[in-house]
């Protein structure tokens, strides 16, 4: 798969160092995948959830930080639209939320 962006990951990780390993080890599993529907994608990642408009839920680092991908299998391409903690998670509509830069 084609990731965008890498530069969420590591924003991030800058902010919260704990969920580095993690999060590189989500993104090296997803750049290796080749998925070409969500059951797919299910098989590797076994608690992503769907939240509709191609929006995929990640959780990171045993629960601790939650990632949104909006996913589009026709063309494999995976754009990381929010890293956050629970407490951030909980404060955005993840069916809608849009990456900004």
């Amino acid at each position: 798969m084609v990731i965008l962006s890498k530069r969420i990951i590591n924003a991030f990780s800058e902010k919260e160092p704990r969920a580095t390993d993690a999060l590189l080890s989500w993104y090296k599993r997803c750049k290796a995948a080749d998925w070409s529907k969500f059951s797919e994608m299910k098989q590797s990642f076994n608690t992503v959830d769907f939240v509709g408009n191609d929006r995929y839920v990640f959780n990171i680092k045993g629960n601790d930080y939650r990632l949104i991908a909006k996913i589009h299998f026709d063309v494999r391409t995976v754009y990381i639209l929010f890293i956050g903690t629970h407490a951030e998670y909980d404060r955005v509509d993840a069916s809608k939320v849009i990456y900004k830069s």
